[in-house]
């Protein structure tokens, strides 16, 4: 039987329909190995919602926070307000081809820091890679499959490359 673990990342979308994009950080948690949870809050629709989650994700075991968001796209900015645990903002593109998102999370005033991602699918992505390489500072075997992952993409770019001739 498999010994259920708490979650040590939570991935956060504004809605539902950001599980699309956001989906793809949940899978690298998983392929990892990384106990996550997924939760729908808006920093907008459900603040006080948003700030009780933020403000009790490190009692609970969390210790990285992902947030994907459109639009004015605040979700990582508030949780960040709330908490002093990493947060990771994901630009979401729900209008303007993601850059209103881009700027509302990377522009954190000094004092509130969001590691910002590309905007979409490689941001996600990389927000999972991101915590996972925060996680394996503590893990050493979390370190290892972060290595092996990064010498699987090495081997696979020199295949393509040898295979056009490269």
């Amino acid at each position: 039987m498999k010994k259920i673990q708490k979650p040590v990342v939570a991935v956060l979308m504004g809605s539902e329909r950001d599980y699309e994009v956001m989906g793809e950080a949940v899978q690298v948690l998983n392929e990892f190995g990384v106990e996550n949870e997924v939760r729908i809050i808006s920093a907008h629709r459900t603040p006080e919602e948003c700030r009780r989650f933020a403000q009790n994700a490190g009692k609970r075991g969390i210790k990285v926070l992902i947030a994907g968001a459109g639009r004015a796209a605040h979700l990582a900015g508030v949780v960040a307000s709330w908490t002093t645990l990493p947060v990771i903002g994901v630009p979401l593109d729900a209008g303007l081809f993601g850059l209103d998102a881009l700027l509302a999370t990377v522009q954190m005033p000094a004092g509130v820091p969001v590691a910002t991602m590309a905007i979409g699918r490689s941001g996600a992505i990389n927000a999972a890679l991101l915590a996972v390489a925060i996680l394996a500072l503590n893990n050493p075997q979390l370190a290892r499959k972060l290595t092996e992952y990064r010498e699987r993409q090495r081997r696979e770019v020199r295949r393509k490359s040898s295979a056009k001739g490269g």
